[in-house]
């Protein structure tokens, strides 16, 4: 089934009530809000709603997590993410993410939208209106004031009987401490005194993985004072009204050893995940070393308060962490009362910093596709650090996003790239290296978006800066964003003389620097476009095994779509389908959806010449709606479009148009994955 619903870790309990509620909601309106006190369980209810309800949806169920959020900048973005849309266009976001979802019919799931209800309720007025089969299951603590919005006040469990407080209780006490004695009237105590609220009730429960008996746990909650948790409900954060999991989570700090307190209070300052080198390096400090650090992380994962999880971070860690929003707010806090956030958020700023300068390092090196991950993987983060830099150090933030846009350009974060680009150039205009760099990066992102002219400039003056600073190697980045463009723009004998130009004056090894690599693909391309298919293939060839050699795989891909291109032009079918498809291996890998377009139709080509013309229309269909997905219709330097038109008449003449439109139809509606995975069946070179 489509979508990118979340994995449950824990069992489900109770709820039947609420889930054929909210069912029901969905199935009368098309945008359904579950509210309640923080730690109630909207989004376990939303997450078991969602997948319920996935038959319903062919177009798929998605959800995007807007806690990560603190003000509307990236809302569009992260919606977007959320149903696999990188609009490469200069559309306004929400207008290019309303032509994405036009015709499909899909359940899309906001979570934790209680910070921008405001800039929620006016996005999905937009949505709505424009995309007639869309519903939107929401969840906040407060209501949207969507109009038709339909309100679902989330309860807290029922004390007792089947589905219950007790139940998840126990539950969730036999997972902790197998074989545990269960006192029914402890039980019935610690659920009445916590109110039913699931988020308690756990964090209850993780006492007892501190060889604590149940009776010893309900004794504690009814004698501890929780005078000191009022500042929560003086601060604003939550209502008088939540006492019971402000208890529960106040209780939970208090048997915190002090460094596991200070830990949860430093950690908050993450935005998503994190491992435990990246918690150190941030957090360490004071009495708090790399080693105390990690068995802190291990005394909060058994008290609840974080959660251990195996899927890779931003910092290339495998085994990573998670804090609930409830808990990461809780723990901002007493940040705050501690007088550490702005050292904290230096230390976070200045470890993301690092992250975008060793990612650009190792560019070209075998671990590129990983960096791309790690990147892809930190993005709320590393939007974080450069939102504090932008304020706090501007020269730094300059040299961030700069690092940073590159692979933002790759993976289809353009509207973020340009915006942190040019507010970081307009913020440190001094000259030098790193505004060079920055220039550059902006002049990427916009030809990828078409603003060809617009890149034009920026590379002339990334040329003269260049020459002012006397850096060779910008020099080579301003020479590949002018010949780039120029290919772009339909001019390839430009694009070769100013890149064999730079490249002649400043000779080296392709890996030398990246710029090089990247000015050597430029010169690859121009002879294409020139029509001289020898020379071009023989380049190509050289700079695929370099590339192969030294494991770097997105120039590679790029060498394997010349080279596709070129054996297309000079009649070699089979090469031609065995270079596309090493050339969609390698976009896929690193998450280029339009390096994954481009492929496809040199693909579609290439099977259309060798005869299947059935295949052919089917990897066309799949084609265009990786085309769909990049916000608009199919790209690319000039040469392609008679390609692509031969590719359609030579498919349409092998088996008819009604079969051509069946077969295209079903590439299109196929699901994305599958799609891919049958289209790259082949040899490759």
């Amino acid at each position: 089934m489509l979508g990118n619903l979340p994995e449950e870790t824990t069992t489900f309990v109770g709820r039947r009530a609420e889930l054929a509620r909210v069912a029901h909601s969905l199935r009368a309106s098309r945008l359904v809000t579950l509210t309640g006190p923080p730690g109630v369980g909207k989004t376990r209810l939303a997450l078991r709603a969602a997948q319920h309800s996935r038959g319903a949806y062919p177009d798929g169920v998605w959800w995007a997590d807007l806690a990560p959020l603190r003000d509307d900048a990236l809302l569009v973005a992260t919606v977007s993410d959320a149903v696999d849309f990188a609009d490469h266009t200069l559309r306004m976001p929400a207008e290019a993410l309303c032509e994405w979802l036009e015709h499909k019919k899909l359940l899309l799931v906001l979570d934790c939208c209680e910070r921008l209800t405001g800039p929620v309720a006016h996005l999905l007025g937009e949505l709505l209106t424009t995309v007639p089969r869309l519903t939107v299951l929401a969840t906040s603590r407060q209501a949207l004031g969507s109009r038709g919005e339909t309100v679902f006040d989330v309860p807290p469990l029922p004390l007792a009987g089947p589905g219950g407080a007790a139940d998840l209780f126990r539950e969730r006490a036999r997972h902790a401490v197998p074989g545990l004695p269960l006192d029914d009237t402890a039980v019935e105590t610690i659920c009445a005194h916590l109110e039913g609220i699931p988020l308690a009730l756990e964090l209850a429960c993780a006492q007892l993985a501190e060889g604590r008996s149940v009776r010893e746990v309900a004794q504690r909650l009814t004698v501890r004072a929780g005078a000191r948790l009022d500042v929560l409900a003086q601060e604003g954060t939550w209502p008088q009204r939540h006492r019971a999991l402000r208890t529960a989570i106040g209780w939970s700090h208090e048997l915190c050893t002090p460094l596991e307190r200070l830990l949860w209070a430093r950690l908050s300052v993450f935005r998503g995940d994190f491992g435990e080198e990246a918690a150190a390096e941030v957090c360490a400090g004071g009495p708090l070393d790399a080693d105390t650090v990690g068995r802190a992380l291990r005394g909060l994962v058994r008290k609840s308060v974080l959660q251990h999880g195996g899927a890779a971070d931003g910092a290339g860690e495998k085994s990573v962490f998670r804090m609930l929003d409830t808990l990461r707010e809780y723990g901002a806090m007493w940040l705050r009362e501690l007088g550490e956030a702005p050292r904290v958020a230096d230390r976070h700023a200045e470890h993301h910093a690092d992250l975008a300068r060793r990612a650009d390092e190792g560019w070209t090196g075998p671990e590129q596709a990983d960096w791309y991950r790690r990147i892809g993987a930190a993005h709320a983060d590393l939007c974080a650090a450069l939102d504090h830099l932008l304020e706090t150090a501007p020269d730094r933030a300059l040299a961030m996003a700069g690092r940073v846009g590159f692979y933002w350009g790759c993976c289809g974060h353009l509207h973020e790239a340009r915006s942190y680009l040019t507010r970081a150039l307009e913020t440190h205009s001094a000259p030098g290296p790193h505004r060079s760099r920055a220039l550059w990066a902006l002049g990427f992102a916009s030809s990828l978006q078409g603003d060809h002219e617009g890149a034009r400039e920026l590379g002339e003056q990334c040329a003269v800066a260049a020459w002012q600073d006397k850096n060779p190697d910008d020099m080579l980045s301003a020479a590949y964003l002018l010949g780039i463009t120029y290919l772009l723009m339909g001019r390839p004998r430009a694009a070769h003389t100013v890149a064999d130009r730079c490249l002649t004056a400043r000779p080296g090894g392709p890996f030398d620097s990246a710029a090089q690599l990247r000015c050597r693909l430029v010169r690859v391309f121009a002879l294409t476009g020139m029509g001289e298919l020898d020379d071009a293939r023989t380049a190509a060839e050289e700079l695929r095994r370099i590339c192969a050699a030294q494991g770097e795989c997105w120039t590679r891909a790029y060498a394997d779509y010349q080279l596709a291109l070129i054996a297309l032009l000079q009649g070699r079918a089979d090469d031609c389908a065995a270079h596309a498809r090493a050339m969609v291996d390698s976009k896929y890998r690193i998450g280029d959806s339009f390096g994954i377009a481009l492929g496809l139709d040199l693909l579609a080509a290439a099977l259309a010449a060798q005869g299947d013309g059935e295949q052919a229309a089917r990897v066309y269909g799949t084609g265009h709606t990786y085309w769909g997905q990049v916000g608009h219709p199919q790209r690319g330097t000039p040469e392609l479009g008679p390609v692509r038109q031969e590719c359609e008449r030579r498919a349409r003449a092998l088996i008819g148009d009604d079969a051509y439109e069946r077969a295209y139809r079903e590439g299109s509606a196929a699901h994305q994955e599958t799609a891919l995975a049958l289209a790259l069946l082949g040899p490759r070179p």
